[in-house]
């Protein structure tokens, strides 16, 4: 399916993980697809591993730069001819305490995890006005809605991406657009493996009804649901592909091994 009426999205931190298995779902689906992402070599190296260049596009992009984001919009247009979804996957984390978190650290997180979607969304918002709509999705994280250990700046920035999320979905749908948000529990990606102990992961999977952590195709399903017409009638929301995490609420950790042992 490659015509000039299939549908475009525009996925923002695709070179790996959530970002690259969510382009893999929508090429999977019949979409063409743009990957933007900050590194470059590690974007174009993902594109070529698609082995499908007539449906996608590589662009190399800082999505906390205004004019960047400008001319990113810009070369799918020129390339594909329209819009039809944005996912604001792009994010970056810093995890350290309160106290000595810099505000260069700071500044930082707040520009690509919150400016950043902000820039894209008006950005992309005009070109989907003029084909009649279409769908963002911005992805926030359960650290949005459940405060944690040296997640000051990080939780905060998703936090603010989640009402953000809703304040764009009431201005946005005179337009036709939706726009909703996902917010990923524990993942497996591969910085996940890299950085999550062995007793790291055994405390997640304890809080985790479920039991696991999430895999990106997962994530990559709810995503891509929520940009396609089957969610026609939903906007505004904060959906969480967690495994019942953020449902848990506190941990009692003695209980839930009885309940399992019994």
């Amino acid at each position: 399916m490659n015509s000039s009426s299939s549908k475009v999205a525009l996925v923002t931190g695709a070179a790996r993980g959530i970002g690259l298995a969510t382009a893999k779902r929508f090429l999977a689906e019949g979409w063409r697809v743009a990957l933007l992402d900050i590194e470059g070599e590690l974007q174009a190296n993902a594109v070529a591993a698609l082995k499908n260049p007539d449906n996608t596009q590589a662009i190399t992009c800082d999505v906390s730069d205004a004019a960047a984001v400008g001319a990113a919009m810009a070369a799918v247009m020129s390339r594909f001819g329209r819009l039809d979804a944005l996912v604001n996957n792009a994010g970056v984390a810093v995890f350290a305490p309160v106290l000595e978190t810099s505000d260069a650290d700071w500044n930082r997180i707040m520009a690509v995890n919150l400016t950043g979607p902000f820039l894209c969304t008006k950005a992309a918002a005009p070109l989907m006005r003029e084909q009649g709509g279409g769908a963002i999705v911005n992805i926030t994280s359960i650290s949005a809605v459940r405060a944690s250990t040296l997640r000051s700046a990080y939780g905060t920035s998703k936090a603010g991406l989640a009402h953000l999320t809703k304040q764009l979905a009431v201005e946005l749908a005179s337009s036709g657009i939706r726009v909703n948000a996902v917010a990923p529990g524990p993942v497996e990606t591969a910085m996940a493996k890299a950085v999550h102990t062995a007793e790291i992961r055994a405390d997640y999977h304890d809080a985790i009804p479920l039991n696991r952590y999430g895999l990106e195709e997962e994530l990559a399903d709810a995503i891509f649901f929520l940009c396609s017409e089957r969610a026609s009638y939903i906007t505004g929301q904060v959906l969480a592909v967690d495994g019942g995490f953020d449902a848990a609420g506190i941990g009692l950790p003695t209980l839930r091994g009885q309940r399992r042992n019994g």
